[in-house]
């Protein structure tokens, strides 16, 4: 399949400046990190056979099957057999340029959340942020880099975060939907103090690895249901992130809500007023409607779309109650651009302006 770019789906829809808040990048392979790793994680890496295989390592190819368009879009597969994301020419190439991209927010998620030894996921979490600020920031001043974490060590996470959090090309911490426990518990409260300290956006991003089944009531049997069933990941994370008081305790915080899609908002902001009426007495601390809470702290891509009709669309745009908290993001290399055209089509003006880069430069900065 050919790498060349393809007209940009963009043409004749949109003719100002973009920002793309979500853009993957990844290691061409576990050697291409080992300059950023210490010699005793470079030989643990080669014995286990960390990487092998796949573009992307671990825990991702069991969310994403590697040869599934949604995994890479067909012309964005590179001819030569390198992985998908993998070059900095390729993704100028094939999105960069064809999109007239002036900031694009990327993320490396190398499975780093799949790594259960402490000490080896924290060396390779520092050594695949150093990689992408050597390798992708610097050679590329339109590049905006989200740092990957040891996940299941709340202390090494916020080590992390201290440690290139000060970065000016670092604007996001990438916390995978699927986590060990829902991010609004109390064990995750030094990663949030680290990334409100440095004034980092909570990037919750499709994906991740967890010590129980994708949903809450066991594994199903097909990747469809899999991956249908990932939307009330985000539905619990935001619910928890809300009810146990995070935003009051750290009311700075800003999270991007990423590869999730965003047209079942409008319904679970409606729930979670109506509910919070009634409950509220048992959070006390949520002086105010959720809805309000998500309008304020929380931005969401618009990959996938995943939208009916038009006019179905329209309805929810207006139900948001809002016009600015939507972002445009290719999901590069995801096949999620699907749908596009026809949001773009049944937005307000000034709506559409926001989604196309003001909101994404007023959460990320320039």
């Amino acid at each position: 399949m050919s790498t060349t770019a393809p007209a940009s789906p963009l043409a004749g829809l949109w003719h100002g400046p973009v920002v793309d808040a979500d853009v993957h990048i990844a290691p061409p392979s576990v050697e291409a990190i080992f300059p950023y790793l210490d010699e005793v994680w470079r030989e643990f890496a080669m014995e286990r056979g960390f990487g092998e295989g796949t573009w992307n390592a671990t825990s991702v190819t069991n969310t994403l099957p590697p040869n599934s368009p949604i995994t890479t879009r067909a012309d964005w597969r590179p001819d030569d057999g390198r992985p998908p994301a993998s070059d900095l020419e390729l993704l100028n190439r094939q999105v960069l340029e064809p999109y007239g991209t002036e900031m694009a927010v990327v993320t490396c998620y190398y499975g780093i959340d799949a790594l259960r030894h402490p000490d080896y996921a924290a060396a390779m979490a520092s050594a695949v942020n150093d990689w992408m600020v050597a390798e992708w920031l610097e050679a590329d001043e339109r590049l905006r880099g989200s740092l990957v974490l040891p996940a299941h060590d709340p202390v090494a996470m916020a080590a992390e975060i201290d440690r290139l959090g000060g970065h000016p090309r670092i604007r996001q911490i990438f916390l995978p939907i699927r986590s060990e426990h829902l991010y609004g518990r109390r064990t995750y409260l030094p990663v949030f103090e680290a990334a409100a300290r440095h004034g980092l956006v909570c990037g919750l991003h499709f994906g991740g690895s967890s010590d129980g089944p994708p949903t809450p009531v066991g594994f199903p049997s097909w990747y469809m249901e899999e991956y249908a069933g990932a939307t009330q990941l985000y539905f619990s994370q935001i619910m928890s992130i809300i009810a146990e008081g995070l935003l009051q305790r750290f009311p700075s915080l800003k999270f991007a809500v990423l590869e999730g899609g965003f047209l079942w908002l409008p319904g679970i902001m409606w729930r979670l007023d109506k509910e919070w009426k009634g409950l509220r007495r048992d959070i006390p601390w949520v002086d105010r409607p959720p809805s309000s809470l998500v309008r304020e702290h929380f931005r969401f891509s618009v990959a996938p779309v995943d939208a009916g009709p038009p006019e179905h669309m329209a309805v929810q745009i207006d139900h948001l109650g809002a016009d600015d908290m939507l972002m445009f993001a290719t999901d590069y290399p995801h096949d999620h651009q699907r749908g596009l055209e026809e949001l773009i089509g049944v937005l307000p003006q000034a709506t559409l302006e926001n989604m196309m880069y003001r909101t994404a430069r007023d959460l990320y900065g320039d």
